[in-house]
């Protein structure tokens, strides 16, 4: 597309100056400064799903320039990213700065999902967040392959609302109507329409697996298994028969239990001196 659309020189440029293998240290001091991103994710057909997180102002912890790991916090049971990421590990995440830089940064990689008992025992600095419903018992750890800039040209310029006009966000809470009820009226075409999951769209028996990976590159310590890599890892699933099927069920039910608690600069157009906000 670059070739048809002649876009090859300019993209080229962007590679050489702005894609980096790493979190640099202007990159780590803005994600450690964000209070929400937007996630992107697919299973293992490559059918996508995007999602939004949000919580404390460093709440996505970064563990070090190739690393970060971020807190799931209880949700509507679906699971889909965490689902997503145990068939295919490849993950988008996009953070935007509305408010001061109006600016943005991507990080592409490949994530694992660990319980947070092993990532406090990895890392016990992480901080305990004490506001009820926000304690997240499972973590996304994010391997960074790429990380480049959001341009700010189309980001619009948004302002906080003062505290005492926002009202109290009800975090893991379960009240339908505090959670939104059926805004887009959803559950009122219930009784019209067949259920929908997506196993059966594609005809086959998908079952549920959380894959909880102990790696040693990413600072987590080895928890019994080892994979072909010889990497230190654990894969916990549901297998659809075999002898496995009743540990993996009972690890499933603990983790079902533990959600449940738990001003810019300005750059010329084309300058080709410009190195971008995170050089």
């Amino acid at each position: 597309m670059q070739q048809r659309l002649g876009t090859t020189a300019r993209a080229d440029r962007f590679y050489a100056d702005q894609v980096l293998n790493h979190l640099n240290d202007r990159m780590r001091e803005f994600v450690a400064r964000q209070e929400m991103f937007f996630l992107a994710t697919a299973d293992r057909h490559g059918e996508c799903d995007s999602s939004f997180r949000a919580g404390p102002s460093g709440f996505v912890q970064v563990l070090d320039e190739r690393t970060l790991a971020y807190p799931e916090y209880r949700g509507n049971g679906v699971m889909a990213s965490v689902g997503n990421i145990s068939e295919n590990p490849r993950l988008g995440l996009l953070m935007i700065d509305f408010t001061r830089d109006r600016i943005g940064l991507h990080i592409n990689g490949r994530a694992r999902v660990v319980l947070d008992e092993e990532m406090r025992a990895a890392h016990p600095g992480l901080p305990v967040d004490p506001v009820p419903g926000r304690r997240a018992q499972l973590w996304v750890m994010l391997h960074v392959e790429e990380a480049y800039i959001h341009c700010a040209k189309h980001i619009p310029h948004l302002q906080k609302v003062p505290a005492a006009q926002r009202g109290a966000r009800a975090w893991g809470t379960d009240d339908v109507k505090r959670k939104g009820g059926d805004f887009f009226g959803a559950a009122a075409e219930a009784d019209r329409r067949p259920p929908f999951r997506r196993a059966e769209r594609k005809n086959e028996n998908v079952h549920m697996d959380v894959n909880v990976n102990v790696d040693a590159d990413m600072g987590v310590p080895d928890a019994g298994g080892v994979d072909s890599a010889g990497k230190g890892s654990v894969r916990r699933g549901v297998p659809t028969e075999g002898p496995g099927r009743e540990l993996s069920e009972e690890f499933l039910d603990k983790v079902e239990r533990v959600l449940a608690r738990a001003q810019p600069r300005r750059p010329v157009e084309d300058d080709p001196e410009f190195r971008g906000w995170f050089a």
